[in-house]
Order: C-alpha cells, then sequence, then structure tokens
C-alpha cells in the first residue's frame, strides 16, 4: 500500500492506492534518496516490488520500469515507525479512551508510524485467553499492524497456565504488570516475582508499570480527605519516588529472575540512573519514555482550568532535572524506545473529575506526533543522531517484541518504509492530529519534518 501525504500533512489516498492508479499497482521506484538505517547513513535509489525491497543501488543508477517513480531528493528513507504503547478504544469510569483502532491507526501511519502495541487489560478473575481474543478482534479494524501486551491483573495457577498457552499457541510475545492501580488491576511485588518467573521460562518479555501502588493510594486518600481535590493535586499524590522506587524494587527481581523486561514510560532521573547502572551489570533490562517526559516539566499543573485536565496522565509531568536525564538516557542508550503512552480523551471526560482528581481519566494523545517531536526536538537540537532516531522510534522497540519486517532497509525484507520530508515547519494543534480528542499536551508546539511518503505492508 502507497500513501501519500499533502503539503499540510493531512494524509491522501489512505485504503486506496495514491494518485488513484488501479490496484495492481505494485512496483515503486525511489531515486536518489538518504536511507537512514539504524547504523547507518548513505545514498540510494531503491526499488520496492509487491511487498518486499527488491533492488539497493547507487543513486540515480536505477533506470527500471516502475508504476510509481518518486524522487527522493532531500528526503531520508526510513524504517516505518514502531509504537510499542498505545490504549485505543481503552474502557475507563469516564468512557473510553476517544480513539479506536481505526483512527489511531490512520493517525500513527499520517505520522510515520507503521506498527503498533496496543493492550487486553482482563478484569480481575477473567481469563487471560478470552480477554485477548476479544481485544484481538477489535484491534483487527486497525489498518497497519497490532501486536497486544497481554495484562497479568490477577495472580493463580490458572494464570499461570494461560500464560504458557498464551505463548505456545497464540504467539503472544509480551505481558503487561501494573504496580499501580492495586486495588483494580495492579499486583503486588510478590506476586509480580511469581508472574516474572513464569514469564521468563516461556522466554517472553514483561512490561512493567513501574509505580508503588500503595503508597500513592496511601496519598490520594490523605488529599482528599483534606479537601485538596483540585487537578493539580494529581502530580502531588504520585512524587517522584513512587517511581524510582518502585524501578529499583524491579531491577532486583530481575536480577533474581533474569527475566526479560521492558520499564514502561521512564519519567525520573533516578529511574534512569538506575536502569544504566542495571544495564552495566548485563541484566536483561530494556527502557522506554515518552515525548510528554522529554519536552514538557511540571509547571503545567500550575496551568488554569479547564486546560489543566489535559495534563493529567500517570506517571505526571516532572522537573526540568528529569527532562534533561532522559535526554541524556536517549543519547547514551539507557533509554531504548520512545513510544508515546496514546491515551486521549475529551475535555468533557476529563471534567469527570472536575470536583475531584482522582476521577479524572489519565491520559493523552500523540500518536501521530511521535517521529516528528523527536526529530525536531531531539535531531535538529543535536541531542541524538539521525540514527538513534530511527533505533528510538523502530528498530530497537521492532527487535524487543518481534516485529521481524520493521526496523531497518535491506534488499530481500517486506517494505515498511517512510520516505521523510526534513524541510518544512508546522505547529501541533487539534485540527491536524487525527484525533477525536478536542484538547491535547503539544498544541502550539512547532515541529519540522514530516513523512510525505509511506510505502506500507498489512
Amino acid at each position: 500500500m502507497l500513501y501519500c501525504q499533502n503539503r499540510d500533512k493531512r494524509l491522501l489516498g489512505f485504503g486506496r492506492k495514491c494518485r488513484n492508479k488501479p490496484d495492481s499497482m505494485n512496483t515503486y521506484l525511489v531515486n536518489n534518496v538518504t536511507i537512514v538505517n539504524p547504523d547507518h547513513i548513505f545514498a540510494a535509489d531503491v526499488l520496492i516490488r509487491g511487498k518486499v525491497v527488491e533492488s539497493i543501488a547507487s543513486p540515480n543508477t536505477l533506470t527500471v520500469n516502475s508504476d510509481v517513480i518518486i524522487d527522493g531528493t532531500g528526503q531520508y528513507l526510513i524504517p516505518s515507525g514502531v509504537d510499542p504503547h498505545v490504549h485505543l478504544n481503552l474502557p475507563t469510569p469516564a468512557g473510553p479512551s476517544c480513539d479506536n483502532f481505526e483512527l489511531g491507526g490512520r493517525a500513527a501511519i499520517a505520522g510515520g508510524t507503521g506498527a503498533l502495541i496496543d493492550f487486553v487489560t482482563p478484569a480481575r478473575g477473567e481469563s487471560l485467553i478470552d480477554a485477548f481474543l476479544k481485544r484481538k478482534k477489535e484491534s483487527e479494524s486497525c489498518p497497519i499492524p497490532v501486536k497486544l501486551h497481554v495484562g497479568v491483573t490477577w495472580w493463580s495457577k490458572s494464570v499461570e497456565e494461560e500464560i504458557t498457552t498464551l505463548v505456545n499457541d497464540y504467539g503472544v510475545k509480551s505481558f503487561k504488570i501494573y504496580l499501580a492501580y492495586r486495588e483494580t488491576i495492579g499486583l503486588s511485588f510478590e506476586e509480580l516475582t511469581d508472574a516474572m518467573k513464569c514469564i521468563q521460562k516461556n522466554s517472553a518479555v514483561v512490561a512493567i508499570h513501574a509505580e508503588e501502588g500503595d503508597k500513592i493510594k496511601q496519598l490520594r486518600q490523605e488529599f482528599v480527605s483534606q479537601g485538596n481535590t483540585a487537578p493539580r493535586y494529581h502530580a502531588l499524590t504520585r512524587p517522584a519516588e513512587t517511581e524510582y522506587n518502585a524501578v529499583k524494587k524491579v531491577i532486583d527481581i530481575v536480577r533474581d529472575t533474569q527475566c526479560t523486561t521492558y520499564l514502561v514510560h521512564m519519567s525520573t532521573a533516578e529511574s534512569v540512573a538506575f536502569i544504566r547502572e542495571a544495564k552495566n551489570e548485563g541484566l536483561p533490562l530494556f527502557a522506554e519514555t515518552c515525548p510528554q517526559y522529554l519536552l514538557l516539566d511540571d509547571s503545567v499543573y500550575s496551568k488554569p482550568e479547564p486546560d489543566v485536565f489535559a495534563y493529567i496522565i500517570s506517571p505526571p509531568i516532572r522537573t526540568k532535572v528529569d527532562t534533561d536525564a532522559l535526554w541524556e538516557g536517549l543519547a547514551d542508550e539507557t533509554i531504548d524506545c520512545v513510544s508515546t503512552d496514546h491515551c486521549p480523551f475529551t475535555l468533557a471526560q476529563k471534567l469527570a473529575g472536575k470536583d475531584d482528581f482522582t476521577k479524572i481519566p489519565n491520559g493523552a494523545g500523540g500518536i501521530k506526533h511521535r517521529m516528528s517531536l523527536l526529530f525536531a526536538y531531539g535531531v535538529l537540537q543535536k541531542r541524538i543522531s539521525l540514527e538513534q532516531w530511527v533505533r528510538l522510534t523502530s528498530t530497537n522497540a521492532a527487535k524487543i517484541f518481534g516485529f521481524e519486517h520493521f526496523g531497518k532497509i535491506e534488499t530481500g525484507l517486506p517494505a515498511n518504509l517512510v520516505l521523510w520530508q526534513p524541510e518544512g515547519v508546522d505547529h501541533i494543534g487539534v485540527s491536524n492530529s487525527l484525533s477525536n480528542a478536542n484538547i491535547g499536551i503539544y498544541n502550539n508546539f512547532e515541529i519540522a519534518g514530516y513523512s510525505s511518503t509511506i510505502i506500507q505492508n498489512k
């Protein structure tokens, strides 16, 4: 499938061949483009036939007939992005997150992301297999490939058996465990240890939301009992130590179990330091952060209502010291991936907690802007290299979670590619985010670069 965008970054031809060509069109020639692979940058011509990269040659040397010829001069050809952490149509008491799989997939690919990982979140006592099959069916409406982290929201012998079945019979490669939200879906550290032993035995990956749920619950109860219920108290009930203390405990369990572990949405300087030490020790540990923790600071919680509601996310936005440490973690490769944790809500949904911050649905959008934000504020500001950008947005997640056909451009591999136009400046807003949300945390952010053409196979 070939998707194109016009100069104001709106997706054209989605679901059909670009330029109204017939459906039989299946060869694309990209001339004089700069390929950015995870470990190498070079100029080339690229021929895609059917779904495969057939030939990579010196620039301006391929003269074969092709259905579509694209002039890649001045542009980068990069592997399609992989976003390993999104929540589309996530059920909450305020209603589901407001983007479904179809819209979320459209937004992702418009921003250069060609594959997603969403979540299965079984209710306490629910079969993990039943929940997985229901969510898998729902995800089939997504126009790009989707994998699912299966949540382990309770623990018993039957759950242990289901994990083995999900890996062996259904091809599940990763499981999600929350240490927050203990009253509904979170596990204790003791249960986490048992689950990690099982997941390690099955050669799978565990993704962990590392916040101390019991401490957060205690702080929330204290603040509410004192009448402190405004949105800004959300961040105060999830202080930095509730994350980094949980991270330290998780690392201890990784050391004991040797379970391959992926820490999601890291937000604190101390967490980065603990992860760096663990990696130097050789532990099987990976970590991600998100653009919100790189580009925003806790001054957002001083915004007036209703603007402040958009920033109620977990973990909360941290300090400038934390953002600097996270950028350092990207540069020295302590942090492996940048995801979005895309979980958008409308203002009306957020206002469910206008009188009680504990009732505000947590989450924000960003699925379309991940790669542009990291390009503009990472690559162009020389915080990371082009190759690191590709690794952080595509290659590393593809390797960790088994997207075999993503993450690099190579002859003989399926073509999941993005032609990236580095020129041109835009501003993020509700109107260009391809989301049902009418609020956003990146509104008015200036971005540079966009995906002008996407060659994508599902």
